[in-house]
């Protein structure tokens, strides 16, 4: 079993294991958990996918359609958290995160690496969370103006590992990284 005693081995860790989430369809961290708090300053959370994850510039991207009810909230207040369980690997990844939406010609080339199929996920009509009368009284219509790029700026990472001895550590930007123990 891996045990962690390094800060910097425990962080290239969690980074080896987000980065595994956007290369990898079947790994947990390919799905994500996006919090967020709706203009009740209630707590709204829900799974994403994971699609790209740069250490170099601390962004992760998730894609959504423009109408989604956490767009909305994301426009009220762009603060938001990430949660990932890697239960093979017994890691809890926390990622505080400022969020950036992106629409429109700006986002131009990465809608067109969007698969043909998964595109349909943008532009569904009536929007997402509307109230219909039967299951499956929608159509998907893709459309580039309902696409949205989240670009998440990473502010703090914080991993727990349950191992034969706990350890948990947080990771923040404004002290470029260095890492600080914590009791689990």
């Amino acid at each position: 079993m891996i045990e962690f005693n390094n800060l910097t081995q425990f962080l290239d860790h969690g980074w080896s294991c987000i980065n595994r989430g956007v290369a990898d369809t079947k790994s947990p961290g390919r799905y994500p958990t996006l919090a967020t708090v709706s203009k009740d300053l209630l707590p709204e959370a829900r799974t994403v996918v994971l699609r790209k994850a740069d250490r170099n510039t601390s962004i992760l991207e998730i894609h959504t359609d423009t109408r989604t009810e956490k767009v909305n909230t994301l426009r009220q207040n762009p603060n938001a958290s990430l949660h990932m369980w890697i239960p093979n690997r017994r890691l809890q990844i926390r990622i505080s995160v400022i969020v950036k939406i992106q629409t429109g010609s700006t986002i131009k080339k990465r809608w067109e690496e969007v698969p043909q199929k998964s595109r349909v996920s943008y532009g569904t009509l009536p929007p997402s969370g509307s109230v219909i009368k039967e299951p499956l009284a929608y159509d998907q219509m893709p459309s580039m103006e309902s696409f949205a790029v989240l670009e998440c700026k990473i502010g703090k990472i914080e991993l727990l590992h349950l191992g034969r001895n706990h350890t948990r550590a947080v990771y923040q930007a404004s002290s470029d990284w260095a890492g600080t123990w914590l009791v689990p």
